[in-house]
Order: C-alpha cells, then structure tokens, then sequence
C-alpha cells in the first residue's frame, strides 16, 4: 500500500500569505494618469491581461511552497521479523594490549589493531545480529547496548584507544558487565539465555577487578550464555613502546614477557561451552561465525524502513518556471508600457 504524505508540513502556512499578498496588491490606488482623458482609453482586456502574472506569480510560489513542504510517496508501514543472534563483544583496552607483536604488511602492529578486523567483521558482516559492546581495563564499561543500527557501532568503535580506561585487566568485570548487557527474561527459557554469546577479545592476563575471570565463566555457564575467547599476543619476549606522556609520541622500545594468557582463554570457553582461537590467524573470523551459526537462532521484532520517494521536484520545477514565465510577462508589460507612454508624449 503507498501512501502520501508531508515530511515538512509547516512550510503550507506559507500559503495562508498568499491570498494576503493578492487582497493588499488589489487595494492599491490606480497610478495617477498625467496624459488627459488617458482613462477613456482602458479597456477591461488589458486589465484582465494585466493580471495574468500575477496569476502565474501566485501559482508558482504556492506549488514552491508545497514543494518545500516535501512531500514523499512512501511504502506502508508494516512488522517485520527476522532471525538472529545476541552478541557482545568485550575488549581489552588495558596498557598490555599495546605490545607490538603483530605485523601487517611489513610494520609492526599492536594487540589492539591486531582485533580490529575481528570487531570490524562482526560488525560489518552480521547485520542480522544485535550487538553491543563492553570495554574494560583496570574496570569495565557499556560503550554500547544492543541494537541492530551498527553505523552507529563503528563510529564507537573508532573511538577505542588503549589508556580510555584506568590502566589494568579485569577480564572478570568485564565478562559480567557483558553478561549483565544480555539479561532479557523474554529470551530465557528454564533460566537459559537463548541465542546469546559473549565474544571476549583480550591477551588474557587478567591483574585487576573484584570478580575472577574463573567465576565470571561460572555465571556464563549457568545462564547458557557461550563465550568464545579470541586471544591477542604471541608466546615470548614481545617489543613493547616506551611512550612520551605528554605528547604520546614512542620515545624507544623495550622487550618484555609475554602476558598472554592462553590456559584462562581456554578454560573460559570451555566451561561455557564456547571456544578459544587466536587472533591473526587466518580462519580466526571464520571460525567463529561458523561455531556461533550452530546455534539456534532467537526471533526479533525488527523495526523496518519505509521506502520514501522525494517528490519536492514535481511541485518545485514547475513553481520556478511559473514564476519565470509571469516575471517574462510583467517585464513585457513594462516595456509595452514605456513605448505607449513615450508616443503620448511626443
């Protein structure tokens, strides 16, 4: 079913000045004729042609108006439901996440970059699924509850940057912030979250925070809530920046331990009943979509959009050329004018 309708309707009170405009040019007094007897020359044709631009003029600037108005031909409105999944994604952004043990394309790049084409890719490549995201370092944050408008997830997401947060990990704080963002009863069946997963993307080392990672899993585990871990970080001595604190410019590097922690990643997801992989490897993403895609999917009442066609240029163009065509008109006028006046006077 199409419909019609105004997007700007206050633009018609515009129209209300028109018929305004027409009545105070009417009661204008008629020029002062200095040519005697001039009137005995009027004829009512010549007044009646007299008043054709203004004609035109009054319709062009009402179809303006209404064009201004915009009115759109749109689709009707109805309920659409789709099929989908709940997904949180939670981010390390402590100091740790910038060892520099990564390359991409010949230059060193650090733990948080490494995840970002994971971010990026559940974003971008799961438009079915509602996501938010929680970050945390030395304490954990919503930076986004769930919703379908993942535009809106980028520009987040663009703002990351390790030291947002008070330096530290608590993996545990912010696995139960994520698990507390997925806490709907309409989605629980016998106190099971369904269609609910809980992406962890960290190096695993976790140092700060009043819940332990081991326990925050326990709570994911008896909610029916998966958490896949995605650990960022290679076993070793990693290169890690020595940063200037006021302008953050890398003074030197130094070498250090490695922090990550891969028997907590796995036993997470295995006490969850998620799974553990590596950040960049090649089928990481893949593998990932693939094990949450086993799952069955939740049902949404997705909002839909209404298909809407501008029509302001069906009503704006022939206001213009209206309203050129009766200014051609009144300058005709004018000149015709000039000339009568001008043998008059010889």
């Amino acid at each position: 079913m199409i419909n019609y309708t105004l997007q700007d309707p206050l633009w018609l009170l515009g129209l209300l000045a028109l018929p305004v405009a027409a009545w105070l040019r009417a009661r204008r007094k008629l020029p002062v004729r200095i040519v005697p007897f001039a009137s005995a020359w009027h004829r009512p044709s010549a007044v009646n042609a007299s008043r054709l631009p203004v004609a035109l003029a009054m319709l062009g600037l009402a179809l303006l108006i209404v064009g201004m108005a915009r009115p759109q031909k749109v689709e009707d409105r109805r309920e659409v439901r789709e099929e989908g999944y709940d997904l949180i994604l939670a981010i390390d952004l402590s100091g740790s996440m910038l060892a520099e043990d990564y390359e991409r394309r010949g230059s060193r790049i650090n733990r948080l970059q490494a995840i970002q084409p994971v971010i990026q890719a559940f974003i971008d490549d799961r438009p079915g699924d509602r996501i938010g995201i929680v970050v945390f370092a030395g304490r954990a944050y919503t930076l986004a509850p769930l919703t379908f408008d993942h535009s809106w997830l980028e520009r987040q997401v663009e703002r990351l940057k390790v030291g947002l947060i008070e330096d530290g990990t608590a993996i545990g704080d912010g696995l139960g912030v994520a698990l507390s963002r997925l806490e709907q009863t309409d989605r629980e069946i016998n106190n099971q979250r369904q269609g609910a997963f809980v992406i962890l993307l960290t190096d695993g080392a976790n140092n700060a925070g009043a819940l332990a990672p081991t326990d925050a899993a326990e709570i994911a585990k008896s909610r029916g809530i998966p958490v896949y871990t995605i650990g960022a970080g290679r076993n070793g001595f990693v290169p890690f920046p020595i940063t200037n604190r006021e302008t953050g410019e890398v003074i030197r590097y130094t070498r250090r331990m490695s922090d990550l922690d891969e028997p907590t990643l796995q036993k997470i997801a295995d006490t969850t009943g998620g799974e553990y992989f590596r950040a960049g490897e090649s089928d990481t993403i893949e593998s990932a979509f693939a094990a949450i895609d086993n799952a069955q999917k939740i049902e949404f009442r997705a909002k839909s959009y209404l298909l809407a066609d501008e029509l302001f240029v069906w009503f704006a163009g022939p206001g213009v050329i209206i309203v050129l065509i009766s200014a051609g008109l009144a300058a005709s006028r004018r000149s015709g004018k000039r000339s009568t006046n001008e043998i008059l006077a010889t």
